[in-house]
């Protein structure tokens, strides 16, 4: 008892140390960094540079030193933003940015936001394997002029993913350079690796100097997440690629013609939005024409979001951003990067897994997942000793979760320990449960995981099992008193101690799926370069499909039934289909403008958005639902009286000049759904033709309904997932 109470004061002392780590960072005086967007039109005539005016509005503001004659040397100003996005990071305290922010010529303050970053098999598992010959990757497609910006840890040069052998030259849109320092020189960069940046200003004056001794400050990435996200965009094709003996094979990027820029803003203690936003604006102007962004810092208002500014930037400019959805599911809206203008990748599983068992003393065997191949291997001839430190509650502890410091030496040495998921990262609970003595472990899912299972390249041996399979374990742990199991199994982890190093990796989640759909964007823009960014997400998300190969309905893995629009989104990316979608649905930066019109903003917060092109509400949307956008959602208001619901839409013909297409729609229980016209005949290439879709209520549902509306030709379907939604009527 007096153990678990200290334990827990433990806990609660850590949280409230970090809390008032917090406050105290947050007194008037302290400086922290911030974000000022500028109204670049707003520039007096008499500076002669954009910097020099934003450099006036900062020091006009500056408090007084409290010493006569002290003079404030620190230079306030870390960045300055002139593309994607306009204006500068500076480090203020309070009082100063309250000062600053009713400057004239200054539209918006974002204190800076922390970040967190959130293959051999899928290119012949989306149907791009280059030894078929009526793949894209026959086909002489100038991909190699595609340059793909990837912001996360940095590169790892000397990968023979980056072989530039047989490249032409980099292309002359490229205004790029290689930036040298520790461990990354000019000749790092070739005609693969086109350009090198780091960023690490916001970091550093959140977090002080980064200690040179331990890290990279160059744009060597000694984490290996930016190397893995860079390669899979569009690595050069290696063969033999294994981890470990797992998953031999060839290792190729998803474009594996095109070019990658690499731009380091995460660092070992985050990713800082000051530094994000001044890659995505230095790469904007640098000629890139992708972005693969594999982090994320939370859900925000669309004006409140300084990512979402500078994509909104990128794509005035015509750049493709694509972004990483977070893996923070499954509870309703925890997904990040939401922006209709971005496109947000979530992950899948494919057709491939890495099973592992636990076999019980009883005799009974349960299926897991591991990427375990260390040197220790349990005995399957012999049963180990199982304990679990949780109680028999559902609630979970910092045992049972197997926090650092949590588990008694004395109560799992040569045991296998059963760990919770959740809090910590999966393979450091090994680690905690390694250093307590333990000899493997079963890491048991929660409600919040259901049955999604990741293998991992754990430090002992250890196997991941569900939700289902972790109650029953635990349950047989907890009442029996001579409970044992041992493990079974047909790597690297990056954490501090973990000393093995591979030049591949299996990863999951949705930071590796981004440069997935990043390097395909990147084959599309190829292929189609006159397209927009719009043109390629509609191209996307209208040939995704919503079964998997045993044609059934793609599930959610976290409760292992079908999923809907509202976890799988458009569906799992075909790149094959996306190629040539027939119909696209295109949209404009004013069009995107129009839609935030109509999301009750104020002039001052459309401003963020409007400014550097003047925008203005043109009002040319009924509602939010009338964006020509892939999806569709209508949402019935609380007045019942409201029956029938308009949304409507406009097409581009960008299959066979002459062609005519059919509308099918799914039935819905509550509604009746059609579309007006059923017919859409197209007499010449780049056509545009519109259509409303009518929905009208037959009986209100308390949930949503989904479905999808299909335009077929014969050759195409073109699909729009449909959502339908009841508000709960006023009492």
């Amino acid at each position: 008892m007096f153990e678990n109470t200290v334990k827990w004061l433990v806990f609660i002392l850590a949280i409230y140390l970090a809390f008032n780590a917090v406050v105290s960072m947050s007194t008037p005086l302290k400086r922290k960094t911030y974000i000022v967007q500028m109204d670049r039109s707003a520039k007096p005539g008499y500076f002669t540079t954009h910097l020099e005016w934003y450099s006036s509005k900062v020091q006009s503001v500056l408090s007084k030193p409290e010493i006569e004659g002290q003079a404030d040397e620190e230079d306030r100003i870390i960045y300055s933003y002139e593309t994607a996005f306009h204006g500068v990071a500076a480090k203020l305290n309070d009082e100063e940015a309250e000062r600053l922010e009713e400057e004239d010529g200054v539209v918006a303050l974002f204190p800076e936001t922390k970040y967190q970053l959130h293959t051999t098999r899928s290119p012949m598992f989306l149907g791009l394997e280059p030894e078929d010959s009526t793949s894209v990757w026959s086909e002489k497609v100038a991909d190699h002029d595609v340059i793909v910006g990837v912001l996360d840890t940095g590169i790892f040069p000397e990968s023979e993913s980056f072989n530039d052998t047989g490249m032409s030259p980099v292309p002359t849109h490229w205004k790029g350079i290689c930036e040298t320092g520790r461990g990354f020189q000019k000749h790092h960069c070739n005609k693969k690796i086109v350009g090198a940046r780091v960023f690490y200003r916001g970091y550093e004056a959140a977090n002080g100097k980064i200690n040179e001794q331990n890290e990279y400050k160059s744009a060597r990435d000694q984490d290996g997440h930016g190397t893995h996200t860079a390669a899979t965009v569009a690595g050069s094709p290696v063969r033999g690629a294994n981890l470990l003996g797992y998953a031999h094979g060839t290792a190729r990027g998803m474009a594996p013609g095109a070019r990658i820029a690499a731009y380091k803003v995460c660092w070992a203690g985050g990713c800082f939005s000051s530094d994000i936003l001044s890659a995505v604006d230095r790469a904007v102007a640098d000629g890139v024409n992708v972005l693969s962004i594999s982090l994320g810092g939370g859900v925000s208002s669309y004006y409140r979001d300084s990512l979402s500014i500078a994509a909104f930037g990128s794509m005035e400019m015509g750049v493709f951003v694509s972004c990483s959805a977070g893996n923070a599911g499954p509870d309703p809206a925890s997904l990040t990067n939401v922006s209709p203008w971005i496109t947000t990748v979530g992950a899948s599983t494919m057709d491939r897994d890495f099973p592992a068992t636990a076999r019980l003393g009883t005799g009974r065997t349960l299926s897991g997942v591991s990427l375990y191949k260390g040197r220790r291997i349990l005995s399957t001839g012999k049963q180990y000793p199982l304990v679990y430190m949780g109680g028999n509650s559902s609630s979970l502890d910092p045992s049972s979760l197997c926090l650092e410091g949590t588990l008694n030496p004395r109560a799992v040495a040569g045991k296998i320990v059963i760990c919770d998921r959740g809090i910590s990262p999966r393979v450091e609970k090994g680690q905690v449960a390694k250093q307590a003595g333990a000899v493997g472990m079963i890491l048991a899912n929660t409600a919040a995981n259901g049955e999604e299972l990741v293998a991992d390249c754990h430090l002992l041996p250890a196997v991941a099992v569900g939700e289902k399979e972790g109650k029953l374990i635990k349950s047989y742990a907890s009442t029996s008193r001579n409970a044992t199991a041992t493990l079974a199994f047909l790597g690297p982890s990056s954490l501090p101690t973990d000393r093995r190093r591979v030049e591949f990796n299996i990863l999951s989640g949705t930071s590796m799926s981004c440069p997935h759909v990043s390097g395909i964007a990147a084959l599309l823009k190829a292929r189609h370069p006159e397209w927009s960014p719009a043109a390629i997400k509609s191209a996307l998300m209208t040939t995704a499909y919503v079964h998997d190969n045993t044609h059934h309905p793609l599930k959610d893995a976290s409760v292992a039934t079908p999923s809907t629009p509202f976890d799988h989104g458009a569906g799992h990316v075909n790149p094959m289909k996306a190629l040539d979608p027939g119909l696209i649905y295109d949209l404009e930066p004013q069009d995107y403008f129009d839609f935030l019109c109509t999301q009750k903003l104020t002039p001052a917060q459309l401003k963020v958005f409007g400014k550097f092109a003047n925008r203005s509400c043109r009002h040319s949307l009924a509602n939010p639902g009338d964006l020509n956008y892939p999806s569709m959602s209508a949402v019935f208001p609380e007045d019942t009286s409201i029956k029938v619901l308009t949304l409507h839409r406009t097409v581009t013909n960008v299959g066979p000049p002459t062609s005519t297409y059919h509308v099918v729609i799914s039935p819905f229980k509550g509604a009746t759904v059609k579309a007006e016209p059923e017919v859409l005949n197209f007499t010449r290439k780049n056509q545009k033709l519109s259509y409303r879709i009518i929905f009208t209520t037959k009986i209100r549902q308390t949930v949503p309904e989904f479905g999808g509306l299909v335009w077929k030709d014969g050759a195409h379907k073109v699909r729009s997932p449909i959502a339908i939604t009841w508000l709960t009527p006023l009492t």
